[in-house]
């Protein structure tokens, strides 16, 4: 089963990045899958078969700000 992932969409990975933080942003949907660390910025580009290996919880979108 293929898992659907949207843009904004946050997930929490398994492992601990080097800045301490387990939260990512997707920035970018296709056979490979674009992340944001939210704590320092840094983006990676992972393939869709190791974000499913590495994947902990998906934590939905967050809702648009109202100005």
């Amino acid at each position: 089963m293929v898992r659907e992932y949207s843009i904004r969409g946050v997930l929490r990975l398994r492992k601990v990045h080097p800045c301490g933080s387990y939260q990512w942003q997707v920035v970018r949907v296709g056979a490979d899958i674009g992340l944001r660390c939210l704590s320092c910025g840094r983006r990676v580009l992972m393939p869709r078969s190791v974000l499913e290996q590495r994947l902990e919880r998906h934590q939905g979108v967050p809702a648009p700000a109202k100005d």
